[in-house]
């Protein structure tokens, strides 16, 4: 069998080409310091990188979410503790009114500080986070929680729905908190023994009346009514402490998922450095082999008379 001159010619240029082609990737590779550059390269590989990447991006929406969660638990925390502290000083302020020493004026002017606390209350209830939205209206968040009309009276316009955003693979957690959590109703015996639901402000309006007024019976239904009150707002506080803490766990379970999860995708994605750089180095002396070799080839008696 005869082999021509052409035949052995362009089989040195492809096997030149070929290694050429593969140099030029194997630099490519470096260069990105990946092992897939198109994929096309390895199919299989390449779908284990897109798979790790979206599980990735997904722990990473989890993250946002409870950063916006640990903000709004912030506030909430924030906005409680103020509210029992004020309600705290309001007890001492009725403690201090329903002493017989006390006179009309001064009780006046206990009532009128009690006034400025208690508007006070009404607008920590009334608080938004850093989005605008009211921290304590439920699911209707851009509606206030609690709205006063022309007579003084101040009722919940929120609603007991509680949004539930997800934190992990098969975990949610409460966004929200209902005002009524937190500013909660009372249950007040009537003269008749009859049993009445309050509502928190109107207790509160109740207690001031009774001290502007220098009425024994409504200041002293007043101060057991306050520690009613000051009890839902600590017990909010505390379940605002618990989810602090959930969160501060579950961020926790997220950075560990996405450290295992990028660590298995630069065990397929990311390239070996080494083997990378020496295998580029051998594909270098193949190139200078094959170079040399055509060079050879090209020289033989029939190239000659080629052209």
């Amino acid at each position: 069998m005869q082999i021509s001159t052409s035949y052995l010619f362009d089989r040195a240029s492809k096997q030149m080409v070929n290694i050429q082609n593969e140099v030029a990737k194997s630099q490519q590779e470096i260069a990105a310091q990946k092992q897939v550059l198109n994929p096309s390269d390895a199919p299989n590989q390449a779908a284990s990188i897109t798979r790790f990447k979206s599980v990735i991006a997904r722990q990473d929406t989890y993250t946002n979410a409870l950063g916006q969660l640990q903000a709004r638990l912030d506030a909430e925390s924030a906005n409680l503790t103020t509210a029992s502290d004020v309600l705290v000083r309001i007890k001492e302020l009725a403690i201090q009114a329903s002493n017989g020493t006390q006179g009309t004026v001064s009780r006046k002017a206990i009532s009128t500080e009690m006034k400025g606390l208690r508007d006070q209350l009404l607008s920590l209830a009334n608080s938004t986070d850093a989005s605008g939205n009211y921290i304590f209206s439920g699911s209707k968040v851009t509606t206030k929680a609690f709205t006063e009309d022309a007579r003084g009276h101040v009722q919940y316009t929120g609603d007991q729905t509680r949004m539930h955003v997800a934190v992990g693979e098969q975990r949610t957690l409460p966004l929200n908190r209902p005002g009524t959590n937190a500013f909660v109703r009372v249950v007040r015996t009537n003269l008749d023994n009859s049993e009445q639901g309050i509502g928190f402000f109107t207790a509160v309006d109740d207690l001031i009346d009774g001290v502007n007024g220098g009425i024994t019976s409504k200041m002293q239904r007043g101060l057991t009514e306050m520690d009613a009150l000051h009890s839902g707002v600590v017990m909010a506080q505390a379940e605002v402490g618990t989810d602090m803490k959930v969160v501060e766990q579950q961020g926790a379970v997220v950075d560990d998922t996405k450290l295992s999860l990028k660590l298995a995708l630069s065990n397929v994605e990311d390239l070996d450095m080494t083997t990378a750089v020496t295998n580029m180095q051998k594909l270098m002396l193949s190139l200078e082999a094959a170079q040399s070799t055509f060079a050879k080839t090209s020289q033989m008696s029939l190239f000659k008379f080629l052209g």
